[in-house]
């Protein structure tokens, strides 16, 4: 629990990581199901609105919310979603 919610902390103003890039990038076994759960119990705390969908869509109880922070933290969105594209973060940067 403790990597994958240092691992959201460090994820750069205006960039994003999908469920599954964290559970690819922490190699434990982790799948991007139980990432979502450790956000959704545990994620409070952290900038959660970094942490989306591999389609760049956030759950649809937390968009409004989430796309007041993607605009305010400059991240590149595309039809209401983040421009995965352009937004991910590159972990080993």
């Amino acid at each position: 629990m403790e990597r994958v919610l240092s691992l959201v902390e460090a994820i750069p103003i205006g960039k994003v990581l999908s469920y599954g890039r964290i559970a690819e990038h922490l190699t434990e076994g982790y799948g991007p199901r139980y990432v979502g759960r450790i956000m959704a119990v545990h994620g409070h705390g952290v900038p959660w609105w970094r942490v989306v969908r591999a389609d760049g869509a956030m759950a649809p109880v937390l968009m409004g919310e989430a796309q007041v922070h993607w605009q305010e933290e400059q991240t590149p969105v595309r039809n209401g979603r983040v421009d995965m594209a352009q937004a991910v973060w590159g972990i080993e940067e």
